[in-house]
Protein backbone atom coordinates (compact mmCIF):
# COMPACT_ATOMS: atom_id res chain seq x y z
CA UNK A 1 0.00 0.00 0.00
CA UNK A 2 1.29 3.46 -1.02
CA UNK A 3 2.14 5.84 2.06
CA UNK A 4 0.73 8.66 0.63
CA UNK A 5 -1.35 10.11 3.28
CA UNK A 6 -5.13 10.83 2.46
CA UNK A 7 -6.30 14.57 1.89
CA UNK A 8 -8.36 16.28 4.02
CA UNK A 9 -11.58 15.74 1.58
CA UNK A 10 -10.76 12.17 1.66
CA UNK A 11 -10.51 12.28 5.82
CA UNK A 12 -13.39 13.94 5.86
CA UNK A 13 -15.56 11.81 3.90
CA UNK A 14 -14.21 8.73 5.64
CA UNK A 15 -14.90 9.83 9.35
CA UNK A 16 -18.71 11.24 8.09
CA UNK A 17 -19.71 8.00 5.82
CA UNK A 18 -18.58 5.84 8.70
CA UNK A 19 -20.20 8.01 11.55
CA UNK A 20 -23.39 7.94 9.77
CA UNK A 21 -23.04 4.01 9.13
CA UNK A 22 -22.16 3.74 13.67
CA UNK A 23 -25.35 5.85 14.21
CA UNK A 24 -27.54 3.73 12.43
CA UNK A 25 -26.12 0.54 14.52
CA UNK A 26 -23.63 -1.01 11.71
CA UNK A 27 -21.07 -2.20 13.72
CA UNK A 28 -17.09 -0.72 12.90
CA UNK A 29 -15.87 -3.82 11.08
CA UNK A 30 -19.17 -3.76 8.38
CA UNK A 31 -19.97 0.15 7.99
CA UNK A 32 -15.53 -0.10 7.19
CA UNK A 33 -16.98 -3.19 4.32
CA UNK A 34 -19.86 -1.05 3.30
CA UNK A 35 -17.76 1.72 2.13
CA UNK A 36 -15.16 -0.31 0.66
CA UNK A 37 -17.78 -1.88 -1.32
CA UNK A 38 -19.12 1.63 -2.36
CA UNK A 39 -15.73 2.59 -3.47
CA UNK A 40 -14.26 1.83 -7.21
CA UNK A 41 -11.59 -0.19 -7.80
CA UNK A 42 -7.98 1.55 -6.57
CA UNK A 43 -5.72 2.48 -3.67
CA UNK A 44 -8.62 3.85 -1.09
CA UNK A 45 -11.29 0.47 -2.02
CA UNK A 46 -8.29 -1.47 -1.14
CA UNK A 47 -7.23 0.99 2.00
CA UNK A 48 -10.95 0.26 3.40
CA UNK A 49 -10.61 -3.19 2.59
CA UNK A 50 -7.82 -3.85 4.96
CA UNK A 51 -9.11 -1.65 7.35
CA UNK A 52 -12.32 -3.78 7.80
CA UNK A 53 -10.11 -7.17 7.32
CA UNK A 54 -8.38 -4.98 10.92
CA UNK A 55 -11.40 -4.68 12.61
CA UNK A 56 -12.76 -7.91 12.18
CA UNK A 57 -9.83 -10.02 13.83
CA UNK A 58 -10.40 -7.94 16.89
CA UNK A 59 -7.80 -4.87 16.34
CA UNK A 60 -9.32 -1.28 17.09
CA UNK A 61 -10.35 1.40 14.65
CA UNK A 62 -7.49 3.34 15.85
CA UNK A 63 -4.90 0.83 15.96
CA UNK A 64 -6.01 0.30 12.28
CA UNK A 65 -5.65 3.45 10.70
CA UNK A 66 -2.09 3.84 12.59
CA UNK A 67 -1.37 0.76 11.07
CA UNK A 68 -1.86 1.92 7.92
CA UNK A 69 -0.04 5.00 7.57
CA UNK A 70 -1.95 6.26 5.73
CA UNK A 71 -3.74 9.43 8.67
CA UNK A 72 -2.32 11.83 10.02
CA UNK A 73 -1.61 11.66 14.15
CA UNK A 74 -4.26 13.39 15.03
CA UNK A 75 -6.81 11.09 13.69
CA UNK A 76 -5.44 8.15 15.28
CA UNK A 77 -5.09 9.99 18.23
CA UNK A 78 -9.07 11.22 18.64
CA UNK A 79 -10.09 7.82 17.43
CA UNK A 80 -7.86 6.36 20.39
CA UNK A 81 -9.71 9.07 22.23
CA UNK A 82 -12.88 8.20 21.19
CA UNK A 83 -12.55 4.28 21.35
CA UNK A 84 -10.90 4.45 25.04
CA UNK A 85 -13.78 6.70 26.13
CA UNK A 86 -16.84 4.61 24.20
CA UNK A 87 -17.69 7.84 22.16
CA UNK A 88 -16.13 6.66 18.50
CA UNK A 89 -19.00 7.86 16.73
CA UNK A 90 -18.60 11.39 18.31
CA UNK A 91 -14.86 11.22 17.53
CA UNK A 92 -15.38 10.29 13.77
CA UNK A 93 -18.14 13.38 13.72
CA UNK A 94 -15.86 16.07 15.01
CA UNK A 95 -13.28 14.56 12.96
CA UNK A 96 -15.68 15.05 9.81
CA UNK A 97 -15.85 18.83 10.34
CA UNK A 98 -12.25 19.60 11.81
CA UNK A 99 -10.90 18.24 8.08
CA UNK A 100 -13.97 19.77 6.09
CA UNK A 101 -12.97 22.94 7.63
CA UNK A 102 -9.46 22.20 6.88
CA UNK A 103 -10.03 21.13 3.39
CA UNK A 104 -12.39 24.88 3.05
CA UNK A 105 -9.56 26.70 4.15
CA UNK A 106 -6.82 25.05 2.50
CA UNK A 107 -8.38 25.99 -0.76
CA UNK A 108 -8.75 29.68 0.56
CA UNK A 109 -5.31 29.26 1.62
CA UNK A 110 -4.28 28.24 -1.92
CA UNK A 111 -6.99 30.84 -3.78
CA UNK A 112 -6.17 33.55 -1.41
CA UNK A 113 -2.21 33.45 -2.13
CA UNK A 114 -1.80 32.40 -5.89
CA UNK A 115 -2.87 35.62 -6.94
CA UNK A 116 -0.68 37.41 -4.61
CA UNK A 117 2.69 35.02 -5.28
CA UNK A 118 1.96 35.46 -9.10
CA UNK A 119 1.56 39.33 -8.49
CA UNK A 120 4.92 39.20 -6.19
CA UNK A 121 6.85 37.47 -8.95
CA UNK A 122 5.90 40.27 -11.53
CA UNK A 123 6.40 42.94 -9.33
CA UNK A 124 9.96 41.41 -8.65
CA UNK A 125 10.66 41.16 -12.29
CA UNK A 126 9.75 44.83 -13.20
CA UNK A 127 11.88 46.44 -10.24
CA UNK A 128 14.68 43.90 -11.46
CA UNK A 129 14.20 45.69 -15.20
CA UNK A 130 14.43 49.34 -13.62
CA UNK A 131 17.25 48.75 -11.89
CA UNK A 132 19.08 46.54 -14.63
CA UNK A 133 18.05 48.29 -18.13
CA UNK A 134 16.19 51.17 -17.71
CA UNK A 135 18.78 53.05 -15.16
CA UNK A 136 21.36 53.04 -16.99
CA UNK A 137 19.74 54.33 -19.90
CA UNK A 138 18.65 57.64 -17.53
CA UNK A 139 22.65 57.77 -16.62
CA UNK A 140 23.59 57.78 -20.21
CA UNK A 141 20.57 61.00 -20.56
CA UNK A 142 22.15 62.67 -17.44
CA UNK A 143 25.42 62.14 -18.52
CA UNK A 144 24.53 63.71 -22.01
CA UNK A 145 23.31 66.39 -20.25
CA UNK A 146 26.28 66.73 -17.82
CA UNK A 147 25.26 65.34 -14.94
CA UNK A 148 24.94 62.14 -13.04
CA UNK A 149 23.08 60.14 -10.92
CA UNK A 150 23.48 60.32 -7.41
CA UNK A 151 21.95 59.80 -4.04
CA UNK A 152 19.30 57.05 -3.79
CA UNK A 153 18.88 56.98 -7.63
CA UNK A 154 22.53 56.73 -7.70
CA UNK A 155 22.54 53.89 -4.74
CA UNK A 156 20.12 52.49 -7.08
CA UNK A 157 22.32 52.27 -9.95
CA UNK A 158 25.37 50.45 -8.06
CA UNK A 159 22.49 48.02 -7.03
CA UNK A 160 21.33 47.61 -10.55
CA UNK A 161 24.86 46.47 -11.77
CA UNK A 162 25.45 44.24 -8.70
CA UNK A 163 22.31 42.73 -9.57
CA UNK A 164 22.91 42.25 -12.92
CA UNK A 165 26.32 40.67 -12.49
CA UNK A 166 24.99 38.38 -9.64
CA UNK A 167 22.10 37.86 -12.17
CA UNK A 168 23.67 33.81 -12.73
CA UNK A 169 23.47 33.19 -9.25
CA UNK A 170 20.75 34.23 -8.31
CA UNK A 171 18.61 31.85 -11.46
CA UNK A 172 20.53 29.37 -9.97
CA UNK A 173 19.08 30.07 -6.80
CA UNK A 174 15.56 30.76 -8.29
CA UNK A 175 15.85 26.94 -10.11
CA UNK A 176 16.86 25.70 -6.60
CA UNK A 177 13.20 27.07 -4.90
CA UNK A 178 11.43 26.00 -7.62
CA UNK A 179 12.34 22.59 -7.40
CA UNK A 180 12.14 23.05 -3.95
CA UNK A 181 8.13 23.99 -4.60
CA UNK A 182 7.31 20.98 -6.74
CA UNK A 183 8.72 18.94 -4.62
CA UNK A 184 6.81 20.06 -1.58
CA UNK A 185 3.72 19.93 -3.56
CA UNK A 186 4.31 16.62 -5.30
CA UNK A 187 6.24 14.47 -2.97
CA UNK A 188 3.80 13.76 0.24
CA UNK A 189 7.03 12.28 2.24
CA UNK A 190 8.82 15.18 1.49
CA UNK A 191 6.12 17.61 2.15
CA UNK A 192 5.73 15.53 5.37
CA UNK A 193 9.49 15.86 7.07
CA UNK A 194 9.18 19.89 6.30
CA UNK A 195 6.36 20.23 7.79
CA UNK A 196 6.95 18.15 10.73
CA UNK A 197 10.70 20.39 11.36
CA UNK A 198 8.30 23.46 10.91
CA UNK A 199 6.51 22.37 13.42
CA UNK A 200 9.04 21.30 15.84
CA UNK A 201 10.43 24.57 15.39
CA UNK A 202 7.97 27.07 14.40
CA UNK A 203 4.60 25.59 14.92
CA UNK A 204 3.49 27.12 18.32
CA UNK A 205 3.78 30.63 17.11
CA UNK A 206 0.88 32.64 16.35
CA UNK A 207 -2.01 31.43 14.56
CA UNK A 208 -0.28 27.61 14.88
CA UNK A 209 -0.79 28.16 18.45
CA UNK A 210 -4.31 29.41 17.93
CA UNK A 211 -5.16 25.87 16.21
CA UNK A 212 -2.76 23.92 18.70
CA UNK A 213 -4.89 24.99 21.30
CA UNK A 214 -8.08 24.53 19.61
CA UNK A 215 -7.05 20.75 18.78
CA UNK A 216 -5.91 19.93 22.54
CA UNK A 217 -9.29 21.53 24.17
CA UNK A 218 -11.57 19.46 21.07
CA UNK A 219 -9.72 16.00 22.54
CA UNK A 220 -10.25 16.93 26.03
CA UNK A 221 -13.90 18.25 25.33
CA UNK A 222 -14.30 14.88 24.80
CA UNK A 223 -12.22 13.00 27.41
CA UNK A 224 -14.14 14.78 29.80
CA UNK A 225 -17.40 14.65 28.64
CA UNK A 226 -16.78 11.28 28.71
CA UNK A 227 -16.27 10.30 31.99
CA UNK A 228 -12.16 9.78 32.03
CA UNK A 229 -10.10 10.61 34.60
CA UNK A 230 -8.80 14.47 34.38
CA UNK A 231 -4.82 13.10 33.84
CA UNK A 232 -5.79 10.55 31.40
CA UNK A 233 -7.87 13.09 29.39
CA UNK A 234 -4.83 15.29 29.68
CA UNK A 235 -2.46 12.55 28.23
CA UNK A 236 -4.36 11.42 25.31
CA UNK A 237 -4.99 14.93 24.68
CA UNK A 238 -1.17 15.67 24.74
CA UNK A 239 -0.28 12.63 22.61
CA UNK A 240 -2.12 14.81 19.93
CA UNK A 241 0.83 16.96 20.43
CA UNK A 242 4.16 15.30 20.32
CA UNK A 243 4.91 16.77 17.00
CA UNK A 244 5.16 20.40 18.79
CA UNK A 245 7.14 20.40 21.76
CA UNK A 246 6.49 23.68 23.31
CA UNK A 247 2.61 22.70 23.28
CA UNK A 248 3.73 19.21 24.78
CA UNK A 249 5.32 20.80 27.26
CA UNK A 250 2.57 22.95 28.40
CA UNK A 251 -0.03 20.17 28.59
CA UNK A 252 2.81 18.40 30.95
CA UNK A 253 2.94 20.90 32.69
CA UNK A 254 -0.57 21.35 33.61
CA UNK A 255 -0.96 17.75 34.04
CA UNK A 256 1.89 17.70 36.63
CA UNK A 257 -0.10 20.94 38.58
CA UNK A 258 -3.31 18.68 38.25
CA UNK A 259 -1.27 16.06 40.21
CA UNK A 260 0.16 18.08 42.69
CA UNK A 261 -3.33 19.35 44.09
CA UNK A 262 -4.45 22.50 41.57
CA UNK A 263 -7.72 22.35 40.37
CA UNK A 264 -8.28 21.83 36.52
CA UNK A 265 -9.14 25.49 35.47
CA UNK A 266 -6.08 27.00 37.90
CA UNK A 267 -3.52 24.49 36.34
CA UNK A 268 -4.42 25.57 32.95
CA UNK A 269 -4.77 29.22 33.39
CA UNK A 270 -1.11 28.67 35.40
CA UNK A 271 0.56 26.29 32.23
CA UNK A 272 -0.90 28.35 29.67
CA UNK A 273 -2.54 25.70 27.97
CA UNK A 274 -5.86 27.48 27.61
CA UNK A 275 -6.17 31.36 27.42
CA UNK A 276 -7.63 32.71 31.03
CA UNK A 277 -10.90 34.24 29.37
CA UNK A 278 -11.65 30.83 28.84
CA UNK A 279 -10.12 28.92 31.96
CA UNK A 280 -12.39 31.56 33.96
CA UNK A 281 -15.62 29.91 32.17
CA UNK A 282 -14.44 26.26 32.82
CA UNK A 283 -13.99 27.40 36.39
CA UNK A 284 -17.63 28.64 36.36
CA UNK A 285 -18.73 25.25 34.39
CA UNK A 286 -16.89 23.23 36.90
CA UNK A 287 -18.62 24.65 39.89
CA UNK A 288 -22.02 24.71 38.55
CA UNK A 289 -21.29 20.66 37.79
CA UNK A 290 -21.64 21.38 33.65
CA UNK A 291 -17.75 21.13 33.45
CA UNK A 292 -18.06 18.98 30.24
CA UNK A 293 -20.34 21.03 28.84
CA UNK A 294 -17.88 24.02 29.17
CA UNK A 295 -15.35 22.34 27.79
CA UNK A 296 -17.25 21.16 24.80
CA UNK A 297 -18.18 24.80 24.14
CA UNK A 298 -14.56 26.50 25.26
CA UNK A 299 -13.13 23.83 22.50
CA UNK A 300 -16.38 25.39 19.93
CA UNK A 301 -14.91 28.54 20.67
CA UNK A 302 -11.52 28.35 19.89
CA UNK A 303 -12.00 25.99 16.70
CA UNK A 304 -13.66 29.17 15.36
CA UNK A 305 -10.79 31.54 16.55
CA UNK A 306 -8.48 30.12 15.11
CA UNK A 307 -10.11 29.51 11.83
CA UNK A 308 -10.97 33.53 11.53
CA UNK A 309 -7.46 33.99 12.81
CA UNK A 310 -6.17 31.82 9.89
CA UNK A 311 -8.18 33.85 7.27
CA UNK A 312 -7.19 36.99 8.43
CA UNK A 313 -3.77 35.97 8.43
CA UNK A 314 -4.19 35.12 4.56
CA UNK A 315 -6.25 38.35 3.94
CA UNK A 316 -3.66 40.13 5.11
CA UNK A 317 -0.81 38.88 2.67
CA UNK A 318 -2.27 39.97 -0.92
CA UNK A 319 -2.41 43.85 0.38
CA UNK A 320 0.90 43.58 2.00
CA UNK A 321 2.90 42.59 -1.39
CA UNK A 322 1.00 45.22 -2.71
CA UNK A 323 1.71 47.95 -0.80
CA UNK A 324 5.55 47.09 -0.74
CA UNK A 325 6.13 46.73 -4.14
CA UNK A 326 4.31 49.51 -5.02
CA UNK A 327 6.46 51.40 -2.62
CA UNK A 328 9.33 50.45 -4.09
CA UNK A 329 8.65 50.67 -7.74
CA UNK A 330 7.41 54.30 -6.54
CA UNK A 331 10.78 55.18 -4.99
CA UNK A 332 12.77 54.08 -7.94
CA UNK A 333 10.86 56.30 -10.59
CA UNK A 334 10.57 59.32 -8.18
CA UNK A 335 14.74 58.88 -7.40
CA UNK A 336 15.01 59.09 -11.72
CA UNK A 337 12.20 61.61 -12.49
CA UNK A 338 12.93 64.15 -10.03
CA UNK A 339 16.48 65.18 -10.36
CA UNK A 340 15.63 64.52 -14.68
CA UNK A 341 12.80 67.35 -14.39
CA UNK A 342 15.07 69.48 -12.27
CA UNK A 343 17.49 69.21 -14.90
CA UNK A 344 15.02 69.78 -17.71
CA UNK A 345 13.34 73.19 -15.66
CA UNK A 346 16.87 74.48 -16.02
CA UNK A 347 17.66 74.13 -19.38
CA UNK A 348 14.29 75.86 -20.12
Amino acid sequence: MADRILSNNEISAFCLGLSLLIHSGVGVGDGLALLAEEEPEGDHKKLLTELADSADNGVSLAEAVRASKRFPDYVCGLLDVGEKSGRTEEALSALARYYEDRARLDHQVKAALLYPSILLIIMLAVIAVLLIKVLPVFNDVYSYLGASLTGIAGGLLAFGRALDKAMPFLCVILGLVVVFLVLFSAVPAFREKMTAAWRKKMGDRGVSRKINTACFAQSLSMGLSSGLPIEEALSLAGSLLDGVPAAKQRCDDCKKRIESGESLSAAMKASGALPSAECRILELGLKSGTGDSAMEQIARRLSEESDIALEESVARVEPALVMVTSVLVGIILLAVMLPLMNIMTAIG
